[in-house]
């Protein structure tokens, strides 16, 4: 919480760099990529939790696969949100609607973002349509580790192949290069990733607790 409320609080009022297309709008580096680092995170834990199930066949495991992949959706939704945001004040014009949704259609960095969620949406709706508790965390944990592969190609590779307006195709990721990242923003930057990885962690930890003590009770009754 206090990470988050220093980010929140400095990333509004602190002294950021007026580039030409991205004036006082760089300031949604720290929520927008600070929460697709939180989604990163959240999946990448959510996979070793589906490989210690297929190790072990404890069940604990695939609830915590299931609760972290959970929230890792809910993180990516809103650094996508974020990010169409962004990208409607500085890509396009924010009054015209067509436009940017024009702009998200042929954007592959966008395309791809929505393809990775998509796939972990069909996670979720595979789990529920499985009655069966030990195939269902079974076929699950296997679904999970195909679906944190094809991250990589979807969000990474194939949108730095293609033209794009993103930052960060070919060249990588200026707002984690430690050579061309103004130091005031890495002095909000970087505990704002901690604190939404953090807050990231400690929600599926609660919806962990919260699973295990609804099987007990309904064990008990």
């Amino acid at each position: 919480m206090v990470l988050l409320i220093y980010a929140f609080t400095a990333g509004l009022l602190a002294n950021v760099p007026h580039l030409p297309q991205l004036q006082e709008t760089i300031r949604n580096v720290y929520y927008h990529v600070g929460m697709w680092f939180c989604m990163m995170t959240l999946f990448t834990v959510s996979v070793i939790q589906a490989i210690k199930y297929l190790n072990t066949n404890n069940l604990r495991h695939d609830n915590a696969s299931r609760q972290y992949a959970v929230v890792g959706i809910v993180f990516g939704i809103l650094g996508y949100a974020t990010g169409s945001i962004w990208m409607s004040y500085t890509w396009a014009d924010p009054h015209k609607t067509a436009n940017t949704f024009s702009l998200i259609a042929k954007e592959p960095k966008l395309i791809g973002a929505a393809i990775a969620l998509l796939i972990y949406f069909a996670y979720l709706v595979l789990r529920d349509s499985i009655t069966d508790i030990d195939k269902k965390a079974r076929i699950s944990a296997v679904y999970n580790i195909f679906a944190f592969a094809f991250l990589f190609p979807t969000i990474w590779i194939l949108p730095r192949l293609l033209p794009s307006l993103h930052p960060g195709g070919s060249e990588g990721n200026p707002a984690l290069d430690f050579k061309s990242a103004d130091n005031n923003v890495r002095l909000v930057m970087y505990p704002a990733f901690l604190g939404w990885t953090l807050l990231g962690v400690w929600i599926s930890t609660i919806k962990i607790r919260l699973a295990l003590l609804k099987e007990k009770t309904l064990f008990k009754s």
